[in-house]
C-alpha cells in the first residue's frame, strides 16, 4: 500500500494543477468579453481599411488629389468612431469584471484568509483582463483582415475602379493594441471591489453593495462631479467656439466623453430614482413588485446593465438628431423646404453613420445579455428560496423578464434624453458659424429636431433586445430545482 501511494499522488495531484491555470476562461462572462474585444478590433480594422482605401482614391483623383482636406476629415471621423467603439467596449468590460468579482467574493475572501493580499488578487484579475483582451484582439484582427483582402476586388468592381492600395498594413495593429490596453485597464478598474473584500466574507456568497453602502462611498461621487464639471465646461465651450469656427465640435466631442463618463460613474446614484419611477409602469402584482425591488435593492447590478443600453441608444439618437437638425436648419434658412437632393444626401450620410455607430450599440447589447445572465447565475440561491416559498416557474420567469424590461425601459428613456441633448450640441457646435444656403445666413442658433422613424426603430430594437436578453437568464432561473439552488 505504501509503495503505491507516491504513484497515486503523482498521477492524481499534478493533473488539476495543469488544467486549472486557465480554468477561469470558462467562467461566465469571459466569453462575452472576448466577443466584445473581437468586435471592437474588427470594427477598427474595417474603419482604418475603409479610410485608407478612400484616401488613396481621392489622392489619385486628378481634380481633388491636391487637397488633403477630405482625407483629413475621413481620418478624423474614423478616429472618432473607433474611439467611441473602444470607449463603449471598455465600459462594458469594466462592468462585466465588476459583476464577475461580485460572484468571486467568497473565493477572494478565502484567499485573503490564507494570506493573499488584496493587491495580488487585483493584479490577478487585471492579468485575466489582459489575456482576454489579447485573445479577442487577435481573433478580431485575424478574421477581419483576410475579409478586407477578399472584399477589395469586389469593391473595385462595384466602383469600376482599379486600386493599388494594399489592405495589409501595420496601421491595422493600432485598434488591436488599443483594445488590449483598454480591456486591461477596464479589468483593473472593474476589480476595485477586490480591495474591500474582507476574510469574514468567506462565509457568504456573492456580494453586491447595498444602497446604504454606496451612499457612504464618497470617492466615486467626487470623481463623477469633477468629470461632470469638466464635461459641461467643454460642452459649453464647444458651443461657444462653434459660433466662430466648426472646430468647436471637437471640443464638444471631448465634453461628451467626459460628461458621459461622469454619468457612467454616478449611475449607481442616478439610476435608482429613475428605476423607482418607471417601476410603477409594470403594475402591482407580486412578480412586478419583486422585479422592481430587485432593480433598486442593489443599484450597482442594475446600473451596470442599464448603462450599456443608455450608451447605445444615446449614440444612435445623437447622430439622428444632429442630421435632422441640419435639415431643419437648411429649411429655415431657405424659408421653406430644402432641396430634395440635399435631404437625400443628409439622410444617406446619417444612415451610414448610424449603421457605423450601431456597432457600439451591439457591443452594449452583448454587455446587457452577459450581465443579466451572470446576475441570474449568481442569484441562484435567492431564486431557489423564492421557489421554496411557493413561487412557480412561470412566476420566476415573469419576474426575470419584468426586471429586464424595467432596466431597459429606464435606460431607453434616459438614453433618448441624452441622445437629443448630445445631438443638438453636435449640430450647434459644428454649424453655429456656417452660412447656410440658399440665403447664406450665418446661424447663431440651431434648433434641435427629433426624427420620428429612427426613434421608433430604436424603441423597437430595444424591445427586441429585452426579449432576447431575457431568454437565457429565464431558462437558467427556472431550470434549477429549489433544493439544489439552496445547497449552493
Amino acid at each position: 500500500m505504501t509503495a503505491l501511494a507516491p504513484s497515486a499522488v503523482h498521477t492524481i495531484v499534478p493533473e488539476p494543477a495543469r488544467t486549472s491555470r486557465f480554468a477561469w476562461l470558462r467562467e461566465r462572462g469571459m466569453g462575452a468579453t472576448i466577443l466584445v474585444s473581437a468586435i471592437s478590433t474588427a470594427f477598427g480594422v474595417v474603419l482604418l481599411s475603409a479610410t485608407g482605401y478612400i484616401s488613396q482614391a481621392f489622392s489619385s483623383n486628378a481634380e481633388y488629389g491636391g487637397s488633403g482636406t477630405m482625407v483629413a476629415v475621413l481620418a478624423l471621423l474614423s478616429g472618432i468612431l473607433l474611439a467611441v467603439a473602444v470607449y463603449v467596449g471598455a465600459i462594458v468590460t469594466a462592468n462585466t469584471f465588476s459583476t464577475i468579482i461580485a460572484g468571486r467574493t467568497r473565493r477572494i475572501a478565502l484567499m485573503r484568509l490564507i494570506g493573499a493580499t488584496a493587491r495580488s488578487q487585483r493584479r490577478e484579475v487585471a492579468t485575466q483582463g489582459l489575456i482576454v483582451g489579447a485573445i479577442g484582439a487577435v481573433v478580431g484582427l485575424v478574421t477581419t483582415t483576410p475579409a478586407v483582402v477578399l472584399a477589395l476586388p469586389l469593391l473595385d468592381g462595384a466602383l469600376d475602379a482599379t486600386s493599388d492600395w494594399s489592405p495589409v498594413q501595420a496601421v491595422l495593429v493600432i485598434p488591436a493594441v488599443a483594445v488590449v490596453l483598454t480591456t486591461w485597464t477596464a479589468a483593473w478598474s472593474g476589480s476595485r471591489r477586490v480591495l474591500t473584500v474582507t476574510p469574514l466574507e468567506a462565509l457568504g456568497g456573492s456580494v453586491e453593495r447595498s444602497r446604504d453602502e454606496i451612499a457612504g462611498a464618497r470617492g466615486r461621487k467626487t470623481g463623477a462631479i469633477v468629470l461632470g464639471v469638466i464635461g459641461v465646461v467643454l460642452l459649453v465651450g464647444g458651443i461657444l467656439i462653434g459660433l466662430l469656427n466648426p472646430v468647436g465640435v471637437l471640443v464638444a466631442f471631448f465634453g461628451g466623453l467626459f460628461s458621459f463618463t461622469a454619468v457612467s460613474i454616478s449611475a449607481v446614484s442616478v439610476m435608482p430614482p429613475l428605476l423607482k419611477a418607471t417601476g410603477r409602469l409594470f403594475g402591482t402584482s407580486v412578480t412586478a413588485r419583486l422585479a422592481a425591488e430587485n432593480a433598486v435593492r442593489y443599484p450597482e447590478r442594475s446600473s451596470r446593465m442599464a448603462i450599456g443600453v443608455v450608451m447605445g441608444v444615446a449614440l444612435v439618437v445623437m447622430f439622428a438628431v444632429a442630421a435632422e437638425s441640419v435639415k431643419s436648419l437648411v429649411a429655415a434658412s431657405s424659408g421653406g423646404e430644402p432641396d430634395a437632393a440635399f435631404n437625400e444626401m443628409i439622410d444617406t450620410f446619417s444612415t451610414v453613420m448610424m449603421c457605423l455607430v450601431a456597432v457600439s450599440a451591439v457591443i452594449a447589447a452583448v454587455g446587457l445579455v452577459n450581465l443579466l445572465t451572470i446576475g441570474i447565475v449568481q442569484r441562484k440561491r435567492e431564486l431557489g428560496l423564492l421557489r421554496a416559498l411557493g413561487l412557480t416557474s412561470a412566476q420566476i420567469r415573469r419576474m426575470v423578464l419584468i426586471e429586464a424590461a424595467h432596466v431597459t425601459v429606464t435606460a431607453l428613456l434616459f438614453g433618448l434624453v441624452l441622445g437629443v441633448l448630445y445631438g443638438w450640441v453636435a449640430a450647434q457646435s459644428l454649424l453655429g458659424s456656417v452660412a447656410m444656403p440658399p440665403l447664406w445666413m450665418s446661424p447663431t442658433f440651431v434648433a434641435p429636431a427629433i426624427p420620428l422613424i429612427p426613434v421608433v426603430i430604436v424603441i423597437v430594437a430595444t424591445a427586441a433586445l429585452t426579449l432576447g436578453a431575457a431568454v437565457a437568464p429565464t431558462r437558467i432561473a427556472t431550470r434549477t430545482a429549489p433544493v439544489e439552488a439552496l445547497a449552493e
